[in-house]
């Protein structure tokens, strides 16, 4: 029988628990920074003299520099090796985060934060694809993206709890320096405990092209939402922002059909599998930001919850999510396609959205809100797992890099989408219920619950659109991801050109 080439054969990185703990870490610390500033924002503003109207770029400053060079940021993951990448991401956020905590006035914030957003574009998908080609076991990779799917999807509630405590407790400016001991810990662990497998780099020549309309098109779409959000849709500029981002896009996908080395090859994205994640996943997040926003400021405006308070009462999610992520969907993985764990997962958290559709001035935590979480925790967490370690199935090992990147480019554009499409949506409802019952609110009293009563009116029809989002994600992801369940072994030659029967979450070189 003729010698095995050493480049097919996979062996386990004795390391690789420990990679797990740096690799998460770091995740953690990325998905913190999303939400810990929405707490910290109105102290940050006060202290920094940063108008109303120039203080949501705080958040879209990130969020533009984030979904915009994510491609860009896989690619270079791919380009350079993930590992290197890797660190590199963690010092630069570092470094970005103690300018964001030392900042002075309003020009120094926005470009931490957006210094912040390329970084963690440079981290997020190497991260991902680092834990793609060091778990190569079916039962071990079901662990690792186990847990891996619970920080990515519990992960912005914990910001909400450390948010509420440094701001009330320390000062607002504390929610930027957290970021820094996580990630020199981050980074020295990751240069001392990760080995990156041979052979997975793609030292092609980098598509400019491609980097320059993948950039713009896709900061022309976050932005487009974000400003439809305040300026609203009919806005010309709103308008232009998406015309501006479908013609960037296309001119994108025209690109990389011909160009010999592409920023984003399409055999990641064709693949359907990997299309029903992407797809299915960034549509299930939309629904997930929106209500992260409507429920904070539920419980803070209409129950008069303070900062630490409203942290403490998202909990049950996140429990929900550990639990949902760690023990159903690492038990199930490796028994039952993923289809019947993202599926379920997505209609289960569609069960908890539809509750919170109940929602008045005086409903119970104990009684409507906490088993609510508790659902779309579980549901989420179970749905969630399975996608992470589908989105790099079968993919290249030269390519993971940027197929990583668009599970988080699928994530940060839904969640733009998410909070500007349900916020106005949320805002229409609120005013139409103001207009139809301004006449019977005749005293202060009753002109502040006509108020309230007209905010929770507006966040249960946004959240009736939610449920609605999830339903199709479930469909989605039942109707587009066909494969089976995954191989318990080690399996070699499951990147491209290999047997196309062969489905298995497992990275081989």
């Amino acid at each position: 029988m003729p010698k095995v080439p050493d480049h097919t054969v996979t062996h386990a990185d004795p390391g690789r628990w420990k990679a797990l703990i740096f690799i998460a870490l770091a995740q953690l610390m990325v998905v913190l920074d999303a939400t810990i500033v929405n707490i910290a924002l109105p102290s940050a503003q006060q202290d920094l003299g940063i108008s109303d109207g120039n203080r949501q770029w705080v958040i879209t400053a990130y969020a533009l520099a984030f979904g915009g060079l994510l491609l860009f940021g896989g690619r270079i993951a791919d380009l350079w090796g993930r590992k290197r990448t890797f660190v590199v991401g963690l010092i630069g956020f570092a470094a970005a985060s103690a300018l964001g905590g030392a900042a002075t006035g309003e020009a120094m914030m926005l470009g931490a934060r957006a210094l912040q957003g390329a970084f963690g574009a440079l981290l997020a998908p190497a991260a991902l694809s680092l834990l793609a080609v060091t778990f190569t076991d079916g039962k071990e990779r079901a662990k690792a993206f186990g847990i891996y799917g619970a920080i990515a999807g519990g992960g912005g509630a914990v910001g909400l709890i450390l948010g509420g405590f440094l701001t009330e407790y320390l000062n607002w400016r504390w929610t930027f320096f957290v970021n820094i001991p996580f990630a020199i810990v981050a980074a020295v662990g990751a240069y001392l405990v990760i080995r990156e497998p041979a052979g997975g780099r793609n030292r092609s020549t980098l598509d400019i092209p491609g980097v320059i309309l993948s950039t713009l098109g896709l900061v022309s779409l976050v932005y487009g939402f974000t400003r439809a959000e305040s300026e609203g849709w009919s806005d010309a500029g709103t308008i232009g922002l998406f015309v501006g981002s479908a013609v960037l896009l296309l001119a994108f996908v025209l690109t990389e059909a011909k160009v010999k080395s592409p920023l984003l090859p399409l055999r990641v994205l064709t693949d359907r599998n990997r299309g029903g994640v992407y797809l299915s996943l960034g549509l299930a997040v939309i629904s997930m930001f929106g209500l992260f926003l409507f429920l904070t400021y539920y419980l803070q405006v209409v129950k008069g919850y303070s900062p630490v308070m409203t942290g403490f009462a998202f909990l049950p999610m996140i429990a929900g999510m550990i639990i949902g992520s760690t023990q159903i969907g690492t038990r199930l993985m490796t028994r039952v396609p993923p289809r019947m764990l993202m599926a379920p997962g997505f209609l289960t958290a569609g069960v908890g959205m539809l509750l919170l559709t109940q929602l008045e001035i005086g409903t119970s935590y104990a009684g409507l809100i906490l088993p609510a979480q508790l659902l779309l925790g579980l549901g989420m967490g179970t749905a969630f797992m399975p996608a992470m370690s589908l989105a790099t199935l079968g993919v290249d090992p030269r390519d993971a890099g940027v197929a990583s990147a668009m599970v988080n480019t699928s994530q940060q554009v839904g969640g733009a989408i998410g909070t500007a499409l349900l916020n106005t949506i949320a805002a229409s409802a609120t005013t139409a219920y103001l207009t139809d019952n301004a006449a019977g609110a005749t005293t202060p009293a009753g002109q502040k619950l006509l108020q309230l009563q007209g905010m929770v009116e507006g966040y249960t029809a946004a959240i009736w659109w939610a449920v609605g989002i999830l339903v199709v994600s479930a469909v989605i992801a039942f109707t587009l991801i066909n494969t089976g369940k995954p191989d318990m072994g080690v399996v070699a030659g499951s990147g491209e050109g290999a047997d196309d029967e062969v489905k298995v979450p497992v990275i081989a070189h």
